[in-house]
């Protein structure tokens, strides 16, 4: 299976809201293209990184919400951008915005195929993944998405799903992995009390199966932390969960990123009608 994704993917309208390879990011490492019609939707254009500079645009996206805006510590090749060992093994998903070009939303994914290339996925570098391996065959990673923080409206997290539901179905990939993070600061101190909450919530109703569960390999010690606080879970997790997304363990502290990362899959077989109609047309 080498296919990769359309060039230009678009939705109909819709109101809702983490080295560097030997050669340039020209990408398109495992599929075939078949190229799409470029449409608006609401001012908005997806598409995929064809050439490093696209690539780029995203990476200085990434650098000014994780650095700029949440206070992370990135370990960074080039100034201004987020840049780490997996992005030339990944592809890169676009969202544009129609008048200015400027890319204001992304995300990035790593194939099955590139995953092998590399290594491992990002995932495994924080969590043991050991009983997922029935699933890495047709298991795709998701990382490092962010939007603009102009443009948190929603719309631009329903174009980035329809175009990754699309290229999931294209490809014959049907499990989505990635670590949601959920932000250590709560009234202006740094704790992981609300990680903590959070997850003890979710574990009630949306955890996976015990043959899906993985360990973090820093973990949050959340049950040494104060569980109890009315928190709502950020709203991407939300979203996810939404889709039909399970949780697959406790969470991991990232000291880096000062986030504590959740452990998530969505199945393509997961996806409630309503969403799978919206998405797949089916």
């Amino acid at each position: 299976m080498k296919e990769l994704p359309n060039p230009t993917f678009a939705l109909s309208p819709v109101s809702l809201p983490k080295g560097l390879f030997h050669r340039s990011s020209a990408h398109f490492h495992g599929s075939n293209q078949a190229p799409v019609p470029q449409v608006a939707q609401a001012g908005l254009a997806v598409s995929w990184a064809r050439h490093n500079d696209e690539v780029r645009q995203a990476q200085r996206l990434r650098y000014r919400v994780f650095s700029e805006e949440m206070g992370a510590r990135l370990d960074t090749t080039i100034p201004g951008h987020d840049v780490d060992l997996f992005d030339n093994y990944c592809e890169h998903l676009l969202v544009r915005d129609q008048v200015t070009k400027e890319v204001i939303g992304t995300y990035r994914v790593l194939t099955p195929v590139q995953a092998r290339r590399v290594g491992s996925t990002y995932s495994d570098i924080e969590f043991d993944l050991t009983r997922l391996r029935s699933l890495r065959e047709r298991m795709v990673e998701l990382g490092r998405s962010c939007v603009h923080p102009d443009y948190r409206h929603g719309g631009v997290i329903m174009a980035l799903w329809g175009a990754l539901a699309e290229f999931m179905v294209r490809n014959k990939l049907d499990t989505m992995i990635g670590c949601a993070s959920i932000p250590m600061l709560h009234n202006g101190i740094v704790s992981g009390d609300v990680a903590a909450s959070i997850w003890h919530q979710l574990a009630q109703s949306h955890m996976a199966p015990i043959e899906h569960h993985v360990h973090p390999r820093l973990p949050l010690p959340v049950e040494q932390l104060d569980s109890g606080l009315p928190v709502e879970p950020p709203a991407l997790i939300k979203g996810y969960l939404r889709l039909g997304a399970k949780i697959l363990g406790a969470p991991a502290w990232d000291p880096d990123f000062n986030t504590a990362d959740l452990p998530m899959m969505m199945r393509i077989n997961d996806l409630p009608p309503r969403y799978r109609k919206h998405f797949l047309g089916t």
